[in-house]
C-alpha cells in the first residue's frame, strides 16, 4: 500500500486561486494523455506518487480523457481506491464536460441535461462523491448562457462539487458568466486555458486581464505548447514523440524551420539562465503571478521531477523577456 512521502509539503509552493479561500500547487498534473487504456497501469500509479509525493495535490481531468472516452477517470479511480484513498481530504479532484461524450444529442454541449449526467457518470467512474472543481469545458453558442451556468450552480447545490470553473472562456464570455454565477451565489474561482510562449490568446483575447479584474485564478494547459517547448524536437523528430505516436493535437506540418529557429533561440537563452527549455517556459507562464499554477503531463516520473525544478528557478530580467518575445512572436 503506498505511503506519502512526509515532506511532501515542504517546497511547493501554494497560491491562493484569485480572490477565494482555495490554495493550488503551483505545479498540476494533468491526466489529458497518458491515463488511458492504452497506457501501462503501473505508470499511471508512478505518475501520481511522484506528483503527490512533492507536493503536487491537484489532478485534472475530463469526461472524455483516454482513450477511450471515461478511462482517464477509471483508472484515476482505481488508483484512488487501491493507494490514494487514505489522502482524499489532502488532494484536489477536478473534471469537466462540455466536448463530446456520448452519441446523441445529450453527449456534448452546455445543457443541464448534459452536464448533470455527465457529473454524475464521472464520480461514478472515478468512486468518488464529489470532486473539488467541475468546469464546463468549452463554451456552447447554442445553449443560452444562463442554463449552462445554472447546471454549475446545481452540481455545487448538490454538494457533487465544491467549486466551478470555466474552461476555454474568452474574457468578455467569461465576465458574462461570472455575473449569472455571482447573482446564484456560486463558487466560480478559476478559469482554465491553453497558454504558452507560442500560445498567447489568452493575452488577446482578455481572458487574462479579465480573470484579474475578476478575482479569478488562472490554470494553463499545453504550457510546453505539446512538446514544442522543449529541446527533443531540436535534432529531429524521435520515434516514440507524440508527433509519431499520436499526430492529433501535434503535428509535424508545425515544426516548419521558423519554428525550429525559435525554439534554438529559446533553448540557448534557456542554457544561459542555468535551465532547460521546459523549466524556463514553465517559468514564464508564472513570471507575473496572475496565472495561479501550470498543468503539467508526463509519460514518465522523471520528467515530473524535472519539471518541478522551476520551483527554484531565478525570475526573468526585461532584457531576457524582450529576447522570449523575439524569438516566439
Amino acid at each position: 500500500m503506498y505511503q506519502a512521502e512526509k515532506t511532501r509539503y515542504q517546497n511547493m509552493q501554494y497560491p491562493y486561486c484569485g480572490k477565494s479561500g482555495l490554495r493550488l500547487p503551483l505545479l498540476s498534473l494533468g491526466l489529458w494523455h497518458n491515463f488511458g487504456d492504452t497506457s501501462c497501469y503501473e505508470t499511471m500509479k508512478s505518475l501520481c506518487f511522484t506528483a503527490f509525493d512533492n507536493g503536487i495535490t491537484h489532478f485534472d481531468l475530463a469526461n472524455n480523457y483516454g482513450p477511450a472516452y471515461g478511462s482517464a477517470e477509471k483508472n484515476f479511480g482505481k488508483i484512488l481506491r487501491e493507494e490514494l484513498h487514505a489522502y482524499r481530504d489532502e488532494l484536489l479532484i477536478s473534471t469537466k464536460a462540455g466536448y463530446d461524450m456520448w452519441e446523441g444529442p445529450y453527449g456534448i454541449g452546455g445543457s443541464r441535461k448534459y452536464l448533470l449526467a455527465s457529473l454524475d457518470q464521472s464520480l461514478l467512474r472515478m468512486g468518488l462523491d464529489y470532486v473539488d472543481i467541475f468546469y464546463h469545458h468549452v463554451p456552447d453558442d447554442q445553449t443560452p448562457l444562463e442554463e449552462t451556468m445554472g447546471a454549475l450552480a446545481s452540481a455545487v447545490q448538490s454538494g457533487k462539487a465544491l467549486y466551478v470553473g470555466l474552461s476555454n472562456y474568452d474574457g468578455k464570455r467569461m465576465k458574462e458568466a461570472a455575473a449569472i454565477l455571482r447573482s446564484m451565489n456560486c463558487p466560480f474561482i478559476i478559469n482554465q486555458n491553453s497558454y504558452n510562449i507560442f500560445n498567447r490568446t489568452i493575452e488577446t483575447n482578455g481572458l487574462k486581464q479579465a480573470s484579474k479584474e475578476e478575482g479569478k485564478g488562472i490554470i494553463s494547459f499545453s504550457p510546453l505548447a505539446q512538446g514544442l517547448l522543449t529541446d527533443r524536437y531540436l535534432n529531429g523528430i524521435p520515434a516514440d514523440s507524440r508527433i509519431r505516436t499520436d499526430g492529433r493535437f501535434l503535428k509535424q506540418s508545425q515544426l516548419t524551420p521558423e519554428r525550429l529557429q525559435s525554439i534554438r533561440c529559446l533553448n540557448d537563452l534557456a542554457k544561459e539562465r542555468g535551465e532547460t527549455l521546459s523549466q524556463m517556459a514553465l517559468k514564464w507562464i508564472l513570471r507575473d503571478g496572475v496565472v495561479t499554477s501550470v498543468l503539467i503531463g508526463a509519460s514518465k516520473p522523471e520528467q515530473i521531477l524535472d519539471n518541478l525544478k522551476v520551483l527554484g528557478s531565478a525570475g526573468f530580467t526585461e532584457e531576457e523577456l524582450t529576447k522570449i518575445d523575439e524569438a516566439s512572436l
